[in-house]
């Protein structure tokens, strides 16, 4: 029985959560080990489900570097990177597209629709969701070739899609004004949604349990991060890495009216709903 009072304790305490959040659009970054861990990717479908039932508008957007890393090596190509950036020439926007769009996004889909939910993949190409531009940059350091980033979100199919009910999953792939693919980085393409939605919350799932003062020391975690200090960590170099477009994309949602930004840790299970409908939540909230 004291088990049973448990179970209904802890409905009792995401109530107002529920009741708050209810109607409202979330956009949810996907990736890092919680889409390679069967068990992990098991709860995050279950999560993702669970707030669309309970009235929550999720819009998932994914990555896949690891996979397009395999998929290059297999076909005999290698991949290079400059700045953390991926040299992406024709070639190679193909096997990314083919990876992104034929085959993670669909694996999401699939998963998802198994489970009980109403998923609808889509690319940044689709009825022109996302437009984007050629990535422009320090042209000493070499050409990226098809790296974009984002010139302006269409966000009318991802509206008339949550009001119907579905889930939109979404590849970082944009479209430029010829026509012409671009590989966007997903933590980017994740906070110019969420800016374009008017989300009320952006989530990105990572593989650390949220931004410590200490990189080296996860007793010294911030619970909630100010914009002005995350600036200042980045230039101090305290953010590093794969965690700055992370807090970049925080940080633009955040100025285009999003109200809270959240970075935890996927490796937990069910860490959306712990981060969502409990009272101590988990990871690091950036804020305004």
């Amino acid at each position: 029985m004291n088990g049973l009072v448990e179970k209904a304790s802890v409905l009792i305490e995401a109530l107002p959560y529920i009741r708050t959040f209810f109607g409202k659009t979330f956009v949810i970054k996907y990736g890092g080990n919680a889409m390679i861990d069967s068990e992990l990717k098991k709860a995050v479908t279950l999560d993702v489900i669970l707030l669309r039932y309970v009235g929550v508008k999720p819009v998932l957007v994914h990555g896949g570097g690891p996979e397009i890393n395999d998929m290059a090596r297999q076909l005999g190509k290698t991949s290079q990177f400059i700045d953390g950036l991926r040299v992406t020439d024709a070639e190679m926007m193909e096997i990314a597209q083919m990876v992104l769009v034929g085959k993670i996004n669909q694996e999401i889909v699939s998963l998802i629709n198994l489970y009980g939910g109403k998923a609808v993949g889509l690319s940044g190409k689709d009825s022109n969701l996302i437009i984007a531009r050629k990535y422009i940059r320090d042209a000493s350091k070499g050409d990226l070739g098809y790296v974009g980033e984002v010139e302006k979100v269409n966000p009318e199919m991802i509206h008339l899609l949550c009001e119907e009910g579905y889930i939109p999953v979404i590849a970082p792939i944009g479209v430029g004004y010829e026509g012409e693919s671009y590989n966007i980085n997903a933590d980017t393409v994740a906070g110019e949604l969420a800016a374009a939605l008017k989300a009320d919350k952006l989530i990105m799932l990572t593989d650390v349990e949220g931004i410590a003062a200490d990189p080296n020391d996860p007793s010294t975690l911030i619970s909630a991060l100010k914009v002005e200090r995350a600036r200042q960590m980045i230039q101090s170099g305290h953010i590093a890495g794969g965690m700055i477009p992370k807090v970049e994309a925080c940080i633009r949602a955040l100025e285009s009216g999003v109200t809270r930004t959240h970075i935890i840790d996927g490796r937990t299970l069910h860490s959306l709903l712990l981060e969502i409908f409990t009272d101590e939540g988990i990871g690091t909230m950036v804020i305004n």
